[in-house]
């Protein structure tokens, strides 16, 4: 049986960005600190276009993270626990049963999903979640599992990855999933904002505030960077909460993770790189107050090849390949949160460009990936979460 809330195709013109104020005319939160080099914020604004929206189905209940399967329908999580498929008509499935307990306080819960590259073989499933660990602590974890051929049901669950060290706080677990073209899997994960294990984003014998690269049964993947007294499944270390990742049209990881009081970073993670947090980081704390000694810049540590004061609050990356937006091929397409938009960035290699954006004010975007026509596709986790397409406006 199905759920009732599927949700009939709507259409919507929705107005060009340009119509909107002037992103960049808003004041930052830190105004005393400088960029590292010209363009690394406040890129240009760049020309925007209409777009036609469809609201595929809403009732989602905080939906966090999506894939397609290769017959059309998504997989999408809901943070309190549940994932769902949803149909290319906008039909929603029941829960699918035999997922693993999460910890679903705050900014827990079930959160990243996608496929395996031979899913039309396996039906191999991989997501992340915040996992109880007792007494009040949990972890960001990744499990793997089957899906049954009606997709009603996961089996032969296991989980293959659980951060160290647990932490009793309900934020920052990071979570997105992203396999590289070698086959290994990314895992992002958060530092757990609390200002003790905020400093542990710097320690490499933790996996708080880093990238990690596993194999998909678990385990380091080969080929990662060897780092003195570091774990063997770290990439890169020193973020802040990743919640934002995708491969960039160079087969290479990107990620956008959330800063403090501005300061949201977009960064190509190289192995064995730091990534500075929390000893450097532009904007400030939530108080008003610097991050430790204020710095922006500290020797062997990468500055972010772009960042947002104010924050945008990122959430969600794809890079558009498809054939209905021409322009966009090569960009960087980003869910916001607090920006309530879909920001688009123009690439050229690792420099941007130009920057838009899109539904600016209509909803909070948690995730936004390239369906396999070509169309955008976006979640929203504001009160009534929903799948959105987005097509060019004819």
């Amino acid at each position: 049986m199905k759920v009732p809330f599927h949700a009939a195709l709507v259409c919507a013109i929705l107005p060009c960005a340009a119509c909107a104020q002037e992103f960049n005319e808003s004041r930052p939160n830190a105004p005393d600190q400088a960029p590292a080099f010209a363009g690394q914020t406040r890129a240009k604004e760049v020309p925007s276009q209409d777009l036609r929206r469809e609201v595929v189905a809403q009732g989602l209940n905080e939906p966090w993270g999506m894939d397609q399967l290769p017959d059309g329908s998504w997989l999408v999580t809901e943070k309190p626990g549940q994932m769902r498929l949803v149909a290319p008509d906008g039909l929603v499935s029941e829960p699918i049963a035999g997922l693993p307990e999460v910890d679903a306080r705050g900014q827990g819960g079930l959160l990243d999903v996608t496929i395996g590259p031979g899913f039309a073989q396996d039906r191999r499933v991989w997501w992340s979640y915040a996992e109880p660990r007792g007494g009040g602590r949990n972890a960001t974890a990744v499990a793997t599992g089957s899906l049954s051929a009606d997709g009603g049901r996961m089996s032969d669950v296991r989980v293959i990855f659980r951060q160290e060290p647990a932490w009793n706080s309900t934020s920052h677990f990071g979570s997105r999933l992203v396999f590289g073209r070698d086959g290994a899997l990314f895992v992002t994960t958060g530092e757990r904002s609390q200002p003790e294990p905020r400093q542990l984003a710097q320690d490499v014998s933790t996996h708080l505030g880093k990238v990690l690269r596993i194999a998909p049964e678990g385990g380091a993947a080969s080929g990662n960077p060897e780092i003195r007294g570091g774990r063997p499944e770290i990439w890169s270390y020193g973020h802040r909460n990743l919640q934002a990742a995708a491969l960039g049209p160079d087969g290479a990881l990107w990620t956008v993770e959330h800063g403090p009081k501005g300061g949201d970073e977009l960064n190509r993670p190289e192995a064995g790189r730091n990534y500075g947090w929390p000893v450097i980081t532009y904007g400030m704390d939530y108080s008003g107050s610097p991050i430790g000694q204020g710095l922006t810049a500290q020797a062997g540590m990468e500055q972010p090849l772009y960042y947002w004061d104010p924050v945008i609050a990122p959430s969600g990356l794809t890079f558009y390949a498809g054939e209905m937006f021409p322009d966009w091929r090569g960009d960087a397409l980003i869910g916001a949160l607090a920006g309530r938009a879909l920001v688009r960035l123009d690439l050229e290699g690792s420099r941007v460009l130009g920057e838009a954006r899109y539904l600016e004010g209509q909803a909070r975007i948690r995730d936004v990936d390239t369906a396999a026509d070509g169309a955008v596709m976006v979640l929203t986790d504001s009160e009534n979460g929903a799948l959105w397409r987005l097509t060019p406006a004819q």
